[in-house]
């Protein structure tokens, strides 16, 4: 599951690869928007949307060590798939 760049995804709010932040607004992904978009698309599956989210992490996870080789990774659970876990 690879997520593209280009001039969709700046309107649609879709990570900008490899820095992992939303070329819309700027700030780190998923941001407000993103969040809302995935929460609506799928509202009748949390599991999905966990899953999904889980996949996207290690994507993440990827590029960015990538990115920056020499620096420890953050634990990214709360930014990709803790937001969204039932409370």
């Amino acid at each position: 599951m690879r997520h593209t760049e280009g001039p969709a995804s700046r309107s649609t709010h879709s990570p900008l690869r490899p820095s992992w932040r939303c070329p819309a607004c700027g700030i780190l992904w998923p941001c407000s928007t993103a969040k809302l978009r995935l929460l609506g698309r799928y509202r009748e599956d949390r599991p999905g949307l966990l899953t999904h989210l889980a996949a996207v992490q290690k994507e993440a996870e990827a590029d960015l060590a990538t990115l920056n080789p020499d620096v420890a990774l953050p634990d990214l659970t709360p930014r990709f798939v803790g937001w969204a876990q039932p409370r």
